[in-house]
């Protein structure tokens, strides 16, 4: 079980300023199936022993340069390790083809990082927490339905991504538009075979239609301006693969999130088009350590970069209790 050799970015290229209170370097893990995951590290400076660690993905189709970078680089000033990553298939990590997902191999991607941080010499392996972001925020908590190992999760501005692809934005879709979606998605499998080559699906649409949704306006105020855009970001180009979505129409990721042990929160925006996916969450979640918090006033992208709405106070608390 090597990792495979990739070619990593050494510039500065966040979307966020770098911070003077931690130690910031390159690293690489792999999962269970062999694919190399490239990661950013932030450690907080002086620090001596063991620490609690957080690994932080997501959102859907961004990359670590983006929302969970500065996550990671935040929490590390409130002196946790971090390590925010790229999902397999994704910008800087391995696996081919690119520009995939699967609800299963990016759950993995989650343990995969709790593997590498549990066989770090300055990591305590019985204090590590996840932390994901939209789509990820999902994938956080199926991980931890699985991952006896993770003892904190928090799902920031959460979307259940086989939900929305299965039932359609606010459960919309019925089963005949499901199976007119499959034979569509089928036939692009043909395409993709005969061509050699797949299909992206379009990142987030541009230009803007003036009759938009508020919630496309919403994604493209983020990543298709300079507030949240990357190079080698899937929603600020051409997407993911279009087959992509065939996966998760067929494989509920939240099955048995009921038998979650561990501490989770949930943190939501009271506006966002998507509270819905972190409040039926909730619901099915089990015992007196879950909690679901909702931020006033705040729309969906607000919870991946507004350093006045994202709760890190709250976060740091909630980790510290439940990383000791």
């Amino acid at each position: 079980m090597e990792n495979k050799e990739l070619t990593l970015t050494e510039e500065w290229d966040k979307t966020f300023p770098k911070s003077n209170k931690v130690n910031h370097k390159k690293i690489t893990f792999h999962n269970r199936y062999g694919i190399t995951l490239v990661a950013d590290l932030y450690e907080p400076k002086n620090t001596e022993g063991k620490l609690p660690a957080i690994t932080i993905c997501g959102p859907f189709g961004a990359v670590k340069e983006q929302s969970s970078g500065l996550y990671a680089q935040t929490m590390a000033e409130y002196g946790f390790l971090t390590i925010a990553f790229d999902p397999s298939f994704t910008g800087e990590s391995g696996g081919l083809p690119r520009y995939v997902a699967s609800p299963d191999i990016n759950t993995e991607d989650f343990s995969a990082a709790v593997d590498f941080l549990s066989v770090q010499d300055n990591v305590d392996p019985e204090r590590i927490g996840i932390l994901g972001i939209c789509g990820w925020g999902g994938m956080a908590i199926n991980a931890a339905a699985i991952d006896t190992r993770i003892k904190a999760t928090v799902a920031s501005t959460m979307y259940d991504m086989t939900r929305v692809n299965a039932k359609g934005y606010f459960d919309a879709m019925d089963a005949d538009a499901r199976y007119e979606q499959r034979k569509a998605l089928n036939a692009q499998r043909t395409e993709d075979y005969k061509n050699g080559s797949y299909q992206l699906g379009g990142g987030v649409v541009d230009p803007l239609p003036e009759d938009a949704p508020f919630y496309v306006k919403d994604y493209y105020d983020y990543y298709k301006t300079e507030r949240g855009y990357h190079k080698r970001s899937l929603n600020s180009n051409g997407g993911w693969n279009t087959t992509s979505a065939l996966s998760f129409m067929n494989m509920p990721i939240l099955s048995y999130s009921d038998e979650i042990r561990s501490a989770v929160l949930i943190i939501h925006g009271e506006k966002a088009h998507s509270r819905y996916f972190s409040e039926d969450a909730f619901k099915n979640l089990k015992g007196d350590n879950k909690e679901l918090l909702i931020i006033p006033g705040a729309v969906h992208t607000d919870l991946y970069d507004h350093m006045d709405v994202i709760p890190f106070d709250k976060l740091e608390r909630f980790f510290h209790e439940n990383l000791k």
